[in-house]
């Protein structure tokens, strides 16, 4: 099996009180997070490591947790993973198989793209690639967003998967939900970032084909919009939001 974490701060009382995780202290909580992953991952699962293993503790402490841990481990570095300049990476390299910045794997039926930080975008984005990250500590609302928006990334952050792993299975379950890309071809829309630059339905219905579209004007609380297809001021109109209600059927509002 294949295993994915992120962000684990061992070592770190700060991130605590920071990320409300629900520990007194720094040791109580590198047991927890280690007894979690232990729990999943067995002594020969594949785990990467997707950055900022610990923080404000020796490089030799470090060691001593991540020795603990089940599974052949690789390690994408975070901010918290290197020293100096130029940067290198304190930690016992023969703890893991492999130790770098970014890594490519085809698994599962998956081409997984992987590194510290999320990305904007990343090599056969619009193809179906899945890009997994860490850093922003976001809680369980980022990955839902990029499932309802049509963004193949996931965050498999400790604080965004209930202080466990994540599998191999579940982000091919995100994969499966999740349609490529919500607007035009010529937009990459991240939520919360900036707005989409306008998309006619027209536009995006052509670009999607193989999408059942279930339009309505102003909201999706609005009644449905028969014959939209046939309707050149409807199609002409600019697409406010598009989610995807599951398989290939998907709510578009127009406005």
């Amino acid at each position: 099996m294949i295993w994915f974490t992120s962000d684990l701060h061992l070592g770190h009382n700060a991130v605590i009180n920071m990320q409300h995780r629900p520990y007194k202290d720094a040791a109580e909580m590198n047991n927890a997070l280690i007894h979690n992953i232990n729990e999943c991952v067995k002594k020969n699962d594949k785990l990467y490591i997707l950055g900022d293993v610990s923080h404000h503790i020796t490089p030799e402490e470090t060691n001593e947790l991540v020795s603990r841990i089940n599974g052949r481990k690789c390690l994408l570095l975070g901010n918290h993973d290197v020293v100096g300049e130029p940067e290198i990476c304190p930690y016992d390299a023969s703890l893991f198989e492999f130790v770098g910045n970014y890594l490519k794997i085809n698994d599962y039926g998956m081409n997984i793209i992987m590194m510290h930080y999320p990305m904007l975008t990343w090599p056969k984005v619009t193809a179906g690639s899945v890009m997994l990250h860490g850093h922003i500590h976001s809680d369980k609302s980022y990955n839902e967003a990029n499932k309802r928006y049509g963004i193949r990334r996931y965050d498999v952050g400790v604080d965004a998967n209930d202080y466990y792993p994540v599998s191999i299975e579940t982000i091919k379950a995100f994969r499966d939900a999740t349609p490529v890309s919500i607007t035009s071809s010529k937009n990459l829309y991240i939520p919360g970032l900036w707005q989409p630059d306008p998309v006619r339905l027209l536009d995006f219905s052509s670009e999607h084909p193989d999408r059942i579209l279930y339009v309505h004007m102003g909201s999706e609380d609005s009644e449905e919009i028969p014959d939209w297809q046939e309707n050149d001021d409807i199609l002409q109109r600019t697409v406010a939001d598009a989610h995807s209600l599951g398989s290939s059927e998907w709510c578009v509002t127009v406005k």
